[in-house]
């Protein structure tokens, strides 16, 4: 009975044993499989579907850049990734691999051997190249079709169709419009700032595939359509920003300007920048090459340890939208903005005087500050002190205004913020100590502050606040893009125009205006004058006294800034270069003036503003001449100074049988036009005389004693500090008897 009991308690201790491994082996697979289903489900399902599923991405169309006119600045071609499917392949057919590779290989210009390991992958996705043009996928699928035919290769390659940024004007408002990277995302200007609304959302393309990538024996296949990028209408007109770039470049190449150089156009009563050109800027469509060949030869000459560094710095200078991200001194162009606080409070009024000897101690013990006249322009208004562009009369201003108020009227014009412009890098403006005191300056910072030395700004704040001058004090936000439209057509961004704050009165503006055209018409700034239009201007000339470095340095930047037309002002223009050559010019007046003129005389009548000339300047209007072939001499004679022309008869023949100048063609009023009777007086000629450097008076002797009609271009006539510039005829040459030669004149003076 005891082995029986023994026997049996051994085999229920057997069966619990069992029964526990049972219980723990089954339950731990149920809780495994419980885990699994139920906390790992999703989990679990995302996975299997990641595994069976192929996921090829969709390219979005970026939207496009558009000017104010509608004309495409930047657009989204169609190009082309060339995608090999090496699954394809049968595992034996070494026959068929070097084929393809051998083919794929000349059409691509790639390495074939490169190409033939990529045919051993076990993959339905290699990209070969991506981005090529049209042209290319046609040679491959006249490739596709050939294997074909000839081999029966079929489904191993593939063009996905994607998209390229293209610049319809290659160097044209690169700093506007910036670029993009090789993803397609904005890297600089409008590409970067507006990214997410051209970017668009890209689309997929799924189908079912095992574990080794191979088809599912269902078909499966899911697509999600991209969605294309909205598109960009900028304030900016593609015929200003030419005429705006041609110059600026003219201006850089003929003052042999080191540090590049910029011109900005507003419209005054709304904000919207017309043109902004920053020259010399760079080519969108290959914006990692250097744009400037002097500075590309300068890195040339370089050691090999030293051209990287070099080549970086010089590509993100040249991507540097100089009108916002750099900051300079305005000089006198801003002493504009002192006459407008000391009128606005009160301080003074046409009969308030200011002495300059040359010199001015602006407080007791000071060391005196030197006017760019050493000799001083005696008693003036605010209006010639303006004209003269005075440094000891504005000092007298700021010292009026006192430093609290000064500072008030630096902040109420824009000055002491950024603008907001729609652009990327705008910087910050560098006034003195601001975290000190409200003024935040010292007694001489207030002295040399109130004529536009020892603080910068930016380019956009200057002509931002020139044209709140010439909007009747308001002061508007800048913008350059006017619409982001989808791309079915529906308006999802408007910038409207946008009031900032009145910083001046209508009567303070309407008196600075006055100023500011009167200086365009006889004083500093007659480098800028347009006959006909009433243009508004101040010059600047700046010292740089440190460069971006923080070395100091005795160069200057040369600025005029202006608005037109000062009776109802439509436009205020800024033109900036950054350290001109000194052996040259490096003057406001000499050297961005004629810029300034040359952009308004082109720009002004494109806008539909109408000329009105004073008396003067009808005086000195051109007549068109008609033809007087086959007329008798009296005849001919009589028509033409019933036109207010003089009339020369040459020969010895009754009637006319040519003329110079040409039918149709301007002269002068009271210009002289030449009638030959006979074949021998038409051999006459006269010799172009050398007018540069000449005073008014002389080029107009010169002209007359050589028998030649003069056009006069530039400063008014009879201002006595203009000299002869440039002429459209070389020296030298020889011409007809009284052929029309135009003279551009420009200031003769050190005004800053």
């Amino acid at each position: 009975m005891a082995k029986k009991g023994a026997a049996a308690t051994l085999w229920h201790r057997s069966t619990m044993i069992m029964i526990i491994i049972l219980i723990l082996g089954f339950g731990t697979v149920f809780a495994r499989l419980f885990y699994l289903q139920v906390y790992q489900a999703e989990e679990l399902q995302q996975k299997a579907v990641e595994q069976q599923l192929h996921d090829t991405t969709v390219s979005a169309k970026r939207g496009n850049i558009y000017d104010s006119n509608g004309n495409i600045l930047a657009q989204s071609i169609t190009v082309w990734n060339v995608v090999l499917a090496p699954a394809n392949f049968k595992d034996s057919d070494e026959q068929s691999r070097e084929i393809v590779a051998k083919g794929l290989a000349k059409i691509l210009d790639l390495d074939k051997d490169e190409i033939l390991k990529k045919t051993y992958e076990n993959s339905y996705y290699v990209v070969l190249k991506n981005k090529v043009e049209t042209d290319v996928r046609n040679k491959i699928l006249e490739f596709e079709d050939k294997i074909y035919k000839e081999n029966k290769i079929s489904g191993v390659i593939n063009t996905i169709e994607d998209y390229k940024r293209y610049y319809t004007h290659d160097n044209f408002a690169g700093s506007i419009l910036g670029f993009v990277g090789s993803d397609g995302q904005g890297l600089a200007g409008i590409e970067y700032e507006y990214d997410e609304e051209l970017n668009g959302s890209t689309g997929r393309i799924v189908i079912a595939q095992d574990a080794h990538n191979n088809p599912l024996p269902y078909q499966y296949e899911q697509k999600v359509e991209a969605s294309d990028g909205s598109n960009v209408v900028l304030t900016i007109d593609e015929n200003i920003q030419s005429i705006m770039e041609k110059y600026v470049r003219e201006t850089i190449d003929e003052f042999n300007v080191a540090n590049r150089g910029c011109a900005i156009m507003i419209n005054v009563k709304t904000g919207a920048i017309l043109g902004f050109a920053c020259e010399e800027s760079f080519n969108p469509n290959d914006p990692f090459t250097i744009a400037s060949k002097k500075v590309q030869e300068e890195i040339d000459e370089l050691p090999e340890d030293k051209k990287a560094e070099a080549e970086n710095k010089a590509l993100n200078a040249q991507w540097r939208n100089k009108g916002i991200s750099d900051t300079y001194v305005p000089g006198s162009v801003f002493k504009m903005v002192t006459a407008s606080a000391v009128l606005s409070e009160g301080l003074i009024d046409d009969d308030t005087r200011f002495t300059c000897t040359g010199a001015y101690s602006p407080y007791e013990g000071a060391d005196p500050i030197t006017c760019w006249d050493s000799s001083g322009h005696g008693i003036q208004t605010i209006e010639a002190a303006l004209c003269n562009s005075c440094n000891p009369a504005f000092m007298q201003m700021g010292f009026m205004l006192g430093r609290k108020k000064f500072y008030e009227y630096y902040v109420a014009f824009g000055f002491s913020e950024k603008t907001g412009i729609d652009l990327p890098g705008e910087s910050d403006d560098v006034f003195f100590n601001k975290a000190d005191e409200p003024a935040g300056m010292a007694l001489m910072d207030l002295a040399v502050g109130s004529f536009g030395q020892n603080f910068k700004i930016t380019p956009i704040q200057m002509v931002t606040a020139c044209a709140a001058i010439a909007n009747k004090g308001k002061l508007m936000q800048p913008y350059v893009v006017s619409q982001v439209v989808d791309s079915d057509g529906n308006v999802i961004k408007n910038n409207e125009p946008k009031v900032k704050r009145q910083v001046i009165s209508e009567e303070v503006a309407d008196q600075i205006c006055g100023m500011l055209e009167r200086n365009a018409k006889s004083g500093g700034a007659t480098n800028g004058y347009v006959a006909g239009y009433r243009i508004g201007g101040k010059t600047g000339t700046s010292q740089k006294i440190v460069d971006e470095y923080g070395n100091k340095t005795d160069d200057y930047i040369a600025s005029f800034c202006g608005i037109a037309p000062c009776d109802d002002p439509e436009v205020a223009l800024l033109c900036y270069f950054d350290t001109p050559d000194p052996d040259i010019n490096y003057y406001g007046s000499a050297v961005a003036g004629p810029c300034f003129r040359n952009i308004m005389n082109e720009v002004l009548p494109y806008l539909g503003i109408e000329k009105v000339y004073t008396d003067d300047e009808v005086t000195q209007l051109e007549v068109s001449v008609d033809d007087y072939s086959g007329m008798t001499t009296d005849e001919a004679k009589s028509k033409i100074e019933e036109s207010g022309l003089k009339a020369e008869i040459v020969g010895s023949g009754k009637s006319v049988i040519g003329q110079n100048p040409a039918a149709y063609s301007n002269v002068p009023r009271d210009g002289t036009v030449v009638l030959y009777t006979d074949k021998e007086s038409t051999k006459q000629r006269v010799t172009v005389p050398d007018f540069k450097g000449c005073s008014l008076s002389d080029v107009n002797y010169l002209a007359a004693t050589n028998d030649l009609n003069l056009c006069i271009m530039g400063s008014p006539a009879g201002n006595s500090g203009a000299y002869a510039k440039s002429q459209d005829i070389d020296p030298g040459t020889e011409v007809e008897p009284y052929t029309v030669v135009t003279v551009i004149f420009n200031q003769d003076n050190s005004i800053e």
